[in-house]
């Protein structure tokens, strides 16, 4: 299918609350597209309706383009440099920006164009500082502040995308108000009581479930890490200001400079106020995120804001283009590239999918009202309990599969094999509750007794995987008949030494005796030209078999010794 961007959440309108739908299937067959145990980082651009989110990923999707090392789909490498041998930067031979195919949609004009929260549908991979790849997802959200959006609903969509993401761009318009500031401090605000409860529990250990009630808590304290306490529940934030018209620098090549004034610009406008309610927003905002930072872009021109501007890019202002061009490369340079993380943890593509779907399950039931803190960690915790079972389970896997799963081809005798499962057992469970380390006690019990049964359920397949190598497994096949043929030839060399040559009895049974193992011989024959393989893994049974006896005869006599 031609790439798009696909609804993952959708929301309602004021007749049904504003109700909140989670497409997991979408999210799936996006996530489906990054390799296994590769870590991912979450784009998503927030702001107020018509301020140009979906225009600006359009920009990213056309850079990624040209300078991914590869999309989901291939596995050669792409275009890394900023210019072709044409001698064009990347933006320079983009012809027209689409408004449809290839890009997130968007239109000029000033009706409200994006519902709910889009992802688009092929994860783009660049190397991170330390070599490794990340995927790159990009996500699109429903603008706010518009009449048609209530401040509950406003707040939500917003707290959604910043939990779900890992570089958070909130798209402002000509400059950073205070009320920008405000309403990014009401999620942050939420974010820090969930965390703090969360460091809260784990310092403790866990914490009891409500149904329990009896206040007390359990320390489990085997090898799980703390999270360290400073550290920010969110990892960045980055306001970017649109159609800014107030850079000091007149020459428009002198990028450099214009950096400058930007952060010359942030570092004013989060100063210390005097004002208690101005400082405390300012300290609830930087004590909420990891890194802040600011980009500003120029207006691109009236004729992009027309209606019927269908994407022409010669039309763009060539500043707007410039500065386009170095926000594009710093946000998806190396050293900025950080994959999503919860309490320090980088996840993987199954485990965001986890923890997407704990998040939007929870304002699903929630419709457009704000979560409670509790909520929230009650989220997390449940999407770190999943992602615990599944760590351990693969960790389990992984080790019996060295051992005794479909690729291994040794014998291991059953009390071997139990040591074998004892072992990986243990180190399964060191992973999970290095990892659920958080939240209720009876929640983490259970996702435990879930890892035990799974486990056990495991191990009953790795013994009738070892149990199919017993070299002395199926010998009673081949046995047989050949016992019957060496019984029914000395049975015949008995006949014919002891009988007289004139009795017709003996001669009968000597003859039968012989049919007996000629037959035998010759079934050995047939079976032997149609199983030639299995003929082979026999000879190759009887050799263990031989070596096994052998060993256990040694083994034995240094224990008597």
């Amino acid at each position: 299918p031609t790439p798009s961007a696909r609804q993952i959440v959708s929301v309602g309108t004021e007749s049904d609350s504003y109700a909140f739908t989670f497409h997991e299937e979408e999210l799936n067959s996006i996530l489906a597209k990054v390799p296994a145990g590769w870590k991912v980082c979450v784009i998503s651009v927030v702001g107020a309706f018509r301020t140009g989110k979906s225009f600006l990923l359009s920009w990213f999707l056309r850079y990624l383009e040209e300078n991914c090392v590869r999309k989901s789909d291939e596995n050669n490498a792409n275009a890394a440099d900023d210019t072709n041998q044409d001698g064009k930067k990347w933006y320079e031979r983009v012809q027209t920006l689409n408004q449809h195919e290839g890009s997130f949609d968007w239109r000029g004009g000033k009706e409200r164009n994006t519902t709910g929260m889009w992802m688009w549908s092929e994860p783009y991979f660049l190397p991170r500082e330390n070599g490794e790849e990340v995927a790159i997802l990009l996500v699109d959200t429903q603008g706010m502040f518009d009449h048609e959006t209530t401040v509950g609903l406003t707040a939500s969509i917003f707290g959604l995308s910043t939990l779900l993401s890992s570089y958070q761009i909130y798209n402002v318009d000509k400059r950073i108000q205070e009320d920008n500031l405000q309403q990014l401090a009401l999620f942050s605000e939420y974010g820090r009581m969930a965390f703090e409860a969360e460091e809260k529990a784990a310092a403790m250990g866990v914490v009891e479930s409500n149904e329990e009630g009896d206040g007390n808590n359990v320390n489990k304290d085997d090898g799980a890490k703390k999270a360290d306490p400073k550290k920010a529940p969110f990892q960045k934030i980055q306001f970017l200001i649109r159609d800014w018209q107030n850079f000091d620098t007149e020459d428009e090549t002198d990028i450099d400079g214009m950096e400058a004034e930007m952060q010359s610009y942030l570092d004013h406008v989060l100063a210390e106020r005097a004002a208690s309610d101005l400082k405390e927003t300012r300290e609830q905002i930087t004590s909420c995120f990891e890194e802040l930072s600011c980009f500003m872009m120029t207006h691109p021109g009236f004729a992009v804001i027309k209606n019927k501007y269908t994407g022409d890019t010669s039309q763009i202002d060539s500043l707007f283009m410039n500065l386009l061009d170095r926000y594009c490369q710093k946000v998806f340079d190396s050293k900025s590239l950080q994959p999503k993380t919860v309490r320090g943890r980088e996840l993987s593509a199954v485990e965001l999918c986890t923890y997407i779907k704990s998040y939007a399950q929870m304002f699903e039931e929630i419709g457009s009202h704000f979560p409670k803190a509790e909520t929230m960690l009650d989220a997390t915790s449940r999407a770190n309990n999943a992602n615990a079972v599944t760590l351990s389970i693969t960790a389990y896997t992984d080790k019996m599969n060295t051992v005794a799963g479909p690729q291994s081809h040794d014998y291991h005798k059953p009390e071997d094999l139990a040591l074998f499962h004892k072992e990986a057992r243990k180190q399964a469970l060191l992973a999970f509750d290095d990892m659920a380390n958080f939240g209720s006690r009876k929640a983490i019990e259970e996702a435990r007794d879930t890892v035990l049964q799974k486990l056990e359920k495991d191990y009953d397949v790795f013994v009738s995987l070892n149990s199919g190598r017993n070299p002395l497994l199926g010998f009673e096949t081949y046995i047989l008949p050949m016992a019957v043929a060496g019984i029914s030839f000395i049975l015949r060399w008995i006949a014919d030494f002891t009988c007289s040559g004139w009795s017709q009895t003996c001669k009968a049974s000597s003859d039968l005796l012989s049919h007996v193992y000629m037959a035998v011989f010759f079934f050995l024959v047939i079976v032997g030209s149609t199983k030639a393989k299995q003929i082979s893994d026999l000879l190759d049974r009887v050799k263990a078999a031989i070596q096994l006896l052998a060993n256990d005869g040694s083994s034995n006599q240094k224990n008597q010794s």
